[in-house]
């Protein structure tokens, strides 16, 4: 003890550590400080103010080099990422460069890694979704999988309190399979979309087309007012960041409250390598109980270690699971954790990029104003009740209407005035649906680490060996093909069908790879988050979803949060934790 610097440790000593700043990281840190916990947020990316951080968020499309497309060197030092439309000219600053931190495929997969303090909190698509009972029990009941340690009402409560925080805009429907929210006014349809909604309703009975559930403030409530956002704009241009706070982010949403009550020390640049677990041996065994974290200075790569009584682990599905992987010791010689062996698998994503789109003939004296930044919803009906297919769980449409622009013609070999007068007039009304598809939790879906090849940071490569399988191809068929038939029936015309494939981690919705569980011999963690060998250790981000339902997930990560920093805490008082 004599050579033990306790003023020093105690500078670095915190009541909880929150690792990552996303969507999961915001809503820890938040709840956390205003339970009055001193907190340290840990963040591997850069830091980036709210509103003066959003470079090109005001620009018009001619003051871009490029036009928003990638440069050769661009698409060289990202070799993943340059696969897709996410990472861009315009979004650059806002992902990981690939050389810095390369992983490996046995199989394809598209891992979008943000590089900034918000995570994708910044860049995500605001659709926002409740699961219902029938996603919480499918497991069960289909006998796959395990069974996911909470129902509907466990959570219920606590969807209804993000979302009062978060702002929700949608419209009530009161279906089963889609629970509804706590909505603030809906966003309005285009003309086509009212049209082929009533016919839609009409020819399928039990089907419905709503408005996207999404996290834009049509109407701020006086909580999202005091807290300094305003109301969306209708620019949609949303993925460059929100000046306005229109939509809820980390920097918009969650971090002022957390700023706020003083207990906040955010800290960018810094890479969490390993979660310390202390393997003291005590009169009942060991302590069991992480101390800590080690951390890597992005800048200086310089190595330092943090304490905390509680540590939330928010840095995404991947990244998370890939540092309790890293965190190995005595007591858990595969992964903190790891006693089922499940960490790693059962890797979900949801698959997509398949459906139907036409043209809606006539009505060409109406239009709309604004860009609206949502588009419409069509909520799962397959295997629901009566309907039983080949395969497995469902999917929903997401997708719109509109009228053609200046774009349709541009491959045309014309000139001329009168061809130029033909393209300042909007073409003909266009409809189309894209399906969002389950992928069933399989536990050789899977990654791991290559200990054998590490970053610059000193963290091992994640290697992914994962694919969509029998049952998502079967349920791609309808999904192509219910959408032409709906369109189809609902008065659209020149209808044509399509299936671009999807590779996991596409939807960039990646869960299930520290699942939830009943049994700690055949999950990571229980009920509240918690890693049931660890009670100090909570992972609220993808990672802990058991399966993966057919809705964007975000919304469920906020709620899973909010009530385990609450669980946390009152165990904590209680000395249990």
């Amino acid at each position: 003890m004599a050579n033990l610097n306790i003023d020093a440790v105690k500078e670095v000593t915190y009541d909880a550590i929150v690792i990552g700043s996303g969507v999961s990281g915001g809503w820890a840190a938040k709840e956390l400080t205003e339970k009055g916990l001193k907190v340290l947020m840990l963040e591997k990316g850069k830091n980036l103010e709210h509103v003066s951080g959003y470079e090109n968020a005001m620009k018009a499309p001619w003051e871009t080099k490029y036009n928003g497309r990638l440069t050769v060197k661009q698409i060289e030092t990202h070799p993943f990422l340059s696969r897709d439309y996410p990472y861009n000219e315009l979004t650059e600053k806002y992902w990981m460069n690939d050389m810095d931190s390369p992983y490996e495929e046995k199989k394809r997969f598209d891992w979008f890694r943000p590089n900034i303090v918000g995570g994708k909190s910044i860049m995500w698509g605001r659709q926002s979704y409740r699961l219902s009972d029938i996603d919480f029990e499918a497991n069960l009941k289909d006998g796959i999988a395990v069974d996911w340690p909470i129902r509907y009402k466990d959570i219920a409560p606590w969807y209804s309190y993000v979302e009062k925080h978060v702002g929700i805009s949608g419209e009530k429907l009161g279906l089963p399979q889609l629970p509804d929210s706590d909505f603030i006014p809906p966003m309005d349809m285009y003309f086509v979309e009212k049209e082929v909604r009533k016919r839609l309703e009409k020819q399928f009975p039990g089907r419905t087309m709503t408005i996207g559930r999404v996290a834009n403030l049509s109407q701020p409530t006086k909580i999202q007012l005091e807290g300094g956002r305003a109301p969306c704009q209708y620019r949609n241009r949303c993925a460059l960041g929100c000046p306005y706070g229109a939509y809820f982010s980390t920097q918009s949403s969650t971090l002022p409250p957390a700023v706020k009550t003083g207990l906040l020390t955010l800290r960018p640049d810094s890479v969490v390598r390993e979660i310390i677990y202390d393997n003291k041996k005590t009169s009942g065994g060991t302590n069991g109980k992480a101390t800590g974290v080690r951390v890597v200075d992005t800048v200086t790569l310089q190595e330092k270690e943090y304490f905390a009584g509680l540590i939330f682990v928010c840095a995404s599905a991947l990244a998370s699971t890939a540092l309790l992987l890293n965190s190995t010791s005595d007591r858990f010689p595969n992964g903190m954790g790891n006693d089922s062996g499940e960490l790693g698998h059962n890797l979900m994503d949801h698959h997509f990029r398949t459906g139907a789109s036409g043209v809606w003939e006539g009505d060409l004296d109406k239009y709309y104003f604004g860009r609206r930044a949502n588009g419409i919803y069509v909520p799962r009906y397959r295997n629901i009740g009566s309907d039983k297919r080949d395969y497995l769980r469902g999917f929903g449409y997401q997708g719109g209407g509109g009228r053609q622009g200046w774009q349709r013609n541009i491959a045309e070999l014309a000139f001329g005035a009168e061809f130029k007068e033909e393209l300042t007039t909007p073409g003909n009304w266009t409809m189309g649906f894209g399906g969002f598809g389950e992928t069933l939790p399989y536990h050789e879906n899977y990654m791991y680490l290559n200990k054998n090849n590490k970053d610059k940071f000193g963290m091992p490569a994640v290697v992914f060996d994962a694919e969509l399988r029998e049952n998502e191809k079967k349920m791609r068929v309808d999904m192509m093909n219910d959408a032409a038939e709906m369109l189809e029936k609902s008065g659209i015309k020149n209808v044509k069908t399509y299936d671009n494939g999807s590779y996991l981690g596409m939807a960039i919705h990646e869960m299930g790879t520290a699942r939830m569980g009943r049994d700690p011999k055949t999950s990571v963690l229980n009920g509240f988050n918690q890693i049931h060998a660890v009670k100090n250790v909570f992972v609220t981000d993808g990672a802990a979803m058991t399966s993966a339902s057919c809705v964007n997930p975000s919304l469920t990560y906020m709620a899973l949060t909010a009530r385990a920093v609450d669980h946390a805490v009152k165990e904590s008082k209680k000395k249990n934790i």
